[in-house]
């Protein structure tokens, strides 16, 4: 774990959502404030009040006092950087989590179509050929997607488009970028 992120509940973050899901939104509140057209970023999920207790001094520079109920029950601590050019399956197939991280989450940027264009894609395109189809579609949508997951196997996402950029644009559930989970659960087997 090199970089940390001091990252603090997100204004529209309700009270009642459940540790993960505001860990998924406080990450996407981040990655908002670095803006667009950034590489994929990878975050550990660890236990608040198990990381105040074991490491003090790292709670302590990252805000986390102990007398703060409105702080998350999950900290992110931004991991190094995905490797440019590494398929982002073929680097998570590489992560292996010690026992004191309970989740991770991942933020990375897309093109996505509506369902309605599924019909119209061309058959026996490979996935260059798919990537540059999609690039040109006029109805795509840039978006930023930040999926958490937990070894206990719940999952999170939150979906930002790039024309909606507002906090109280951002979609969420946990079945949204359900390939996504998949892969970032499998870091945990």
């Amino acid at each position: 774990m090199l970089s940390m992120s001091n990252l603090s509940p997100s204004p529209g973050t309700p009270m009642a959502a459940s540790p993960l899901t505001r860990a998924v939104l406080e990450i996407d509140e981040y990655a908002s404030t670095l803006g667009w057209d950034k590489p994929a970023r990878l975050f550990a999920l660890v236990d608040t009040a198990r990381l105040r207790r074991q490491e003090p001094r790292l709670a302590g520079q990252l805000g986390l006092d102990q007398d703060d109920a409105g702080k998350s029950q999950l900290t992110p601590i931004e991991q190094d950087e995905v490797p440019a050019g590494t398929p982002l399956d073929k680097f998570l197939g590489t992560i292996a989590w010690p026992d004191a991280v309970v989740g991770c989450a991942l933020t990375v940027e897309r093109l996505m179509l509506p369902p309605s264009a599924e019909a119209s894609v061309p058959e026996g395109l490979n996935d260059k050929q798919l990537a540059k189809w999609v690039a040109g579609h006029p109805e795509r949508q840039e978006v930023r997607l930040t999926v958490g997951v937990l070894r206990d196997g719940s999952r999170e996402s939150a979906v930002r488009l790039r024309d909606k950029d507002s906090s109280s644009e951002v979609l969420t559930g946990a079945g949204l970028v359900p390939g996504l989970a998949d892969a970032l659960a499998a870091t945990f087997s």
